[in-house]
């Protein structure tokens, strides 16, 4: 089979796509965590007005149009655009801050419900031992540790599988920002199937690895609880 005689030479062309694709994930869910677990600590400790409207905005933003995000973000980076002059435009950072756009509310989604199930079961004690709220952040984000690594996976598991707003605001450039799934529905619309094949199954095994993981660390996170 051609495909899988790709992946298993080492072509240089298709590992490459799969270096930057790797490269540009992982760095989005850095900034992505560090909007998103703070806002979901903050959100799981804190009772304002709107609170509940705030949970439900973000809640629907987990399922925000890919291509929604790479329009708002190109539309920022452009020449014309306020941040223009950062000149990144159809590079791997512009396509960095799309999938943080894009994944830091899922973590937010999700270390927000881990974090406040921990607060109910802790707060009493917590309040007994006079923790302020920065202790009590430090314990709980400490004690939720495998349930938030669980939310940082499933934001690169989405970062991973996204084409829609990398494509718009990385422009596909080959060498430089083609990624995995840029790659596929280009060579697949191109008729090179069996790159695209390859690249499909690398990205399955990928998506598959990550839900590993995630089970993998949920389980050890109950075991130790328990």
């Amino acid at each position: 089979m051609p495909a899988l005689e790709l992946v298993l030479s080492g072509d240089p062309a298709l590992f490459a796509i799969v270096k930057l694709s790797l490269i540009v994930s992982l760095s989005a869910v850095l900034p992505a965590a560090l909007i998103g677990l703070p806002l979901g600590a903050w959100l799981a400790l804190s009772h304002f007005r709107g609170r509940d409207a705030v949970i439900v905005v973000i809640n629907a933003l987990m399922g925000l149009p890919p291509v929604l995000v790479g329009l708002v973000v190109y539309l920022l980076l452009s020449r014309s655009g306020p941040l223009g002059s950062w000149g990144i435009l159809f590079t791997p950072q512009a396509m960095i801050i799309a999938q943080a756009i894009l994944i830091a509310p899922i973590i937010a989604a999700l270390a927000r419900q881990t974090i406040e199930d921990l607060w109910l079961e802790y707060r009493d004690e917590l309040s007994a031992m006079n923790v302020g709220t920065l202790g009590s952040v430090a314990t709980l984000l400490w004690d939720g540790r495998f349930g938030l690594l669980t939310a940082l996976l499933a934001g690169f598991g989405r970062a991973a599988a996204e084409v829609g707003a990398v494509i718009i605001v990385g422009g596909n450039i080959d060498g430089f920002t083609r990624t995995m799934t840029t790659a596929i529905a280009l060579e697949t619309s191109k008729g090179d199937l069996p790159l695209a094949i390859g690249l499909g199954l690398i990205l399955i095994v990928i998506v598959i690895a990550v839900n590993a993981a995630a089970w993998a660390t949920r389980r050890l996170g109950e075991r130790l609880a328990g």
